[in-house]
């Protein structure tokens, strides 16, 4: 009489990133090609060389593919409502001074419905990182035109071209008063682990930008139907350039990518102007004053 073989069990080893990955909401969402994941494990890397701990670590984000960040990591997370991640985090940190509390979102969650939470975030220099994967579309809801769109890109809601002038990511949030601001590619893996460092163990609010492939949306559109070739388009095109004046920087279709540590700054943070003036106001009682102030923000 025949009977069944068992299936052969695999010896498989654990993944790599195990240790920080929800692995019970894998398989992930984004599709082949997509930067998101190469972006996520060079935050990891640059997290554990901080040295920061991991219990207080909390990631939020917004809604979008790069809002699913939140979802899969093994940190305190917040997956919030759309645009909302930046009050969301200002909140953690203004209740918990002693978290170190991390934005990773898109560019249409931060830059659209979100874009007036983080004129003010930067303008405070909040204490906060924010990682904003920018990959010039609404990926998640069906490849819409997004504030970073570039001018003439097709997008399901602009077929003939984008006849609006996208923004420049890196210059708004500076004129707005980051104290630390970089970008790169998905392509530049070890700089951007390196800005994300940097980022991390700066003080106030840091930003970091990376341009990452969706070639579902917005490649399919714009003959780069693959994540290879918009990574071949990132080497041909990236230009590094430390320090240049972020005015300059603006993404054209077709056109070059500046990349680079443009701004590095030390400005005092919100938290400390803030006790700073508390302690002029109380004197001695400041200190008691900033904890009931940091209760009432946290209930």
């Amino acid at each position: 009489m025949m009977t069944l073989e068992q299936p052969r069990v695999l010896d498989c080893p654990a993944h790599p990133m195990g240790d920080y990955l929800r692995e019970d909401r894998l398989p992930h969402i984004w599709c082949p090609g997509c930067g998101l994941g190469g972006t996520l494990t060079a935050f990891f890397n640059a997290l554990l060389k901080t040295g920061i701990s991991l219990d207080k670590t909390v990631m939020v984000s917004g809604i979008g593919c790069t809002g699913r960040g939140a979802g899969y990591t093994k940190l305190d997370s917040f997956h919030t409502t759309h645009g909302r991640a930046i009050p969301f985090a200002t909140g953690l940190k203004v209740g918990n001074p002693e978290l170190k509390v991390v934005v990773f979102s898109g560019d249409g969650d931060l830059f659209s419905i979100g874009g007036n939470h983080i004129i003010h975030a930067a303008r405070r220099n909040i204490d906060l990182t924010v990682i904003c994967v920018n990959n010039f579309t609404y990926g998640m809801t069906g490849g819409q035109v997004a504030p970073t769109t570039p001018t003439s890109a097709r997008t399901t809601t602009s077929p003939y071209g984008n006849f609006e002038s996208p923004f420049n990511l890196c210059h708004l949030v500076t004129a707005a008063g980051a104290s630390y601001v970089a970008r790169w590619t998905t392509l530049q893996f070890r700089q951007m682990e390196q800005a994300f460092q940097e980022a991390l163990c700066h003080k106030g609010f840091t930003f970091v930008e990376i341009i990452s492939p969706c070639p579902t949306a917005y490649g399919r559109l714009n003959k780069q139907p693959t994540g290879v070739d918009q990574m071949n388009y990132y080497l041909d095109h990236s230009i590094v350039d430390h320090g240049a004046d972020v005015a300059d920087v603006d993404i054209g279709l077709d056109g070059d990518i500046v990349v680079g540590k443009f701004v590095d700054v030390d400005r005092p943070s919100y938290l400390e102007v803030r006790d700073a003036g508390l302690k002029k106001v109380f004197g001695e009682e400041a200190e008691g004053v900033s904890k009931r102030m940091a209760a009432a923000s946290s209930t």
